[in-house]
């Protein structure tokens, strides 16, 4: 339903491997499994479909959402816990349109809205890849997903799917080239691009119009990237957006941090240079939206600086809450990110001025790194990139971090955007609560009342029908 449902599955997932392919079957098609593979990473699957120290694809994740926690299946060809004996086209239902072998609707959690845009032929070497190149398990997750009524009933989403899915597949535009085409159908297909970066309606459904305009996932903020320069990639050339999609870090511009963090070191790094150039190629052309607060590049805000000399010979107060920014960016923050924001000598932290975490008017990211840090791996399941960041979210208080908050931006970033209480207590607590649930049931409240006047106004109009003859 949104990408907020995939959000559980960022610094956890991180120490996951990709697939570890079974022994091919006979007369299997290895070239049909090798480019399903490759497909399979691009739509980074093993991200939700897999924990942390479990075997790959298995299922068990709980993807935190508004609406409860959603539980991954298991995805191995297992024929009695998994997806060994759905056919070919039962599997592209599920894939595609969101209906499993029993009928039974999928909740978007698994972005089948965009993966709607994955041809026939790619679909069939996804099936190829999942019956013959991933081990099957045969055990089922130890939970279930069970939310709340009316979600419970699947049933619904099939009147959400009538409302918006489009179930047709990419086509390409023959005024474009080849480049835009793939990184078009990449990027709106089996990386899902839009599932993240693309603000929601009430009805949890992608405002197309504001495509890639920027999105609060319920604790992340995947940024507006869109071509306009102030508040998109419109400034990046494309060597510099392909090669953040590869790494994570593109200098004086940003680094990816939570979900972004997970998606290039289990999906994106793994992909070739065309199709990373290609999806850059593509999104580069993405109408611009801005931010009326972006009055300049996110990326141009700040400067180095310091607040040492307020600081030196002044002793901490007896409440450390109560601690100036300056004190607590000398304590938690100067040893890694330089005295005076600089980042670390040898270029592997980044500085803190002209960088877009701090240049946004969204400041969510930022009060994200601080409470939950910055980790990569090194896409083989090891954690040798290591924690890039620390998570201070057991060492801060929201005081604190408030407090700190606030320097970084007065010092480094758009001093017009504030951290607030309310926004730290509401993100270490998982996000805003969301309204949906008690909407839906006055929905339904709403429509039994409506349908109860016109069961009586019909009654009432036979009865005097009936008087009348």
């Amino acid at each position: 339903m949104m990408a907020i449902f995939r959000l559980a599955a960022g610094a956890a997932l991180l120490s996951l491997a990709l697939p570890v392919l079974a022994a091919q079957a006979p007369g299997a098609d290895v070239q049909a499994i090798e480019r399903g593979r490759y497909l399979a990473t691009a739509g980074d699957c093993i991200a939700c479909h897999s924990v942390p120290g479990g075997k790959p694809m298995a299922g068990g994740l709980a993807l935190a959402t508004p609406l409860g926690p959603i539980v991954a299946t298991n995805i191995t060809p297992s024929t009695t816990h998994g997806i060994g004996n759905y056919t070919l086209a039962q599997f592209s239902a599920a894939v595609r349109h969101g209906v499993r072998a029993d009928g039974a609707n999928l909740y978007p959690a698994m972005p089948y809205t965009a993966y709607a845009k994955v041809t026939d032929d790619d679909t069939a070497a996804l099936y190829a890849y999942f019956m013959h190149g991933v081990a099957a398990v045969d055990t089922a997750p130890a939970q279930k997903t069970d939310l709340p009524f009316p979600f419970n009933i699947r049933l619904s989403m099939a009147g959400w799917n009538l409302l918006f899915l489009d179930k047709k597949p990419f086509v390409a535009d023959a005024s474009k080239s080849l480049e835009w085409n793939r990184g078009a159908y990449l990027a709106q297909g089996l990386a899902h691009c839009t599932t993240c970066h693309t603000p929601r309606n009430a009805l949890m459904a992608e405002q197309l119009s504001k495509e890639l305009g920027g999105a609060d996932l319920g604790t992340w903020y995947a940024p507006n990237i869109t071509s306009d320069v102030n508040s998109g990639v419109g400034g990046w050339s494309q060597q510099e957006l392909a090669s953040y999609l590869r790494t994570g870090r593109a200098a004086h511009r940003g680094q990816a941090a939570g979900p972004m963090a997970e998606a290039i070191d289990h999906s994106l790094k793994h992909l070739s240079d065309a199709d990373l150039n290609a999806i850059a190629h593509y999104i580069k052309s993405v109408p611009a939206i801005r931010d009326k607060a972006d009055v300049k590049p996110v990326t141009q805000w700040g400067k180095a600086g310091d607040e040492l000399s307020s600081i030196r010979g002044v002793p901490l107060p007896q409440n450390l809450n109560t601690m100036s920014g300056a004190q607590l960016y000398d304590a938690q923050c100067a040893s890694c990110h330089q005295a005076r924001g600089e980042g670390s000598f040898d270029g592997g932290l980044p500085p803190l001025f002209h960088n877009s975490a701090t240049g946004r008017s969204n400041s969510n990211n930022l009060v994200m790194a601080i409470l939950d840090g910055v980790e990569r791996q090194d896409g083989k399941g090891s954690h040798t990139a290591g924690h890039l960041m620390p998570a201070f979210r057991q060492t801060l208080s929201d005081e604190q971090i408030v407090i700190l908050g606030n320097y970084v931006q007065r010092m480094y970033g758009n001093p017009a955007i504030k951290v607030t209480a309310e926004q730290v207590t509401t993100l270490r607590n998982g996000g805003a609560p969301s309204n949906l649930i008690g909407l839906a049931r006055a929905g339904i409240i709403v429509g039994v009342l409506v349908l109860l006047a016109l069961l009586l106004w019909w009654r009432g109009r036979r009865r005097k029908e009936a008087s009348a003859a």
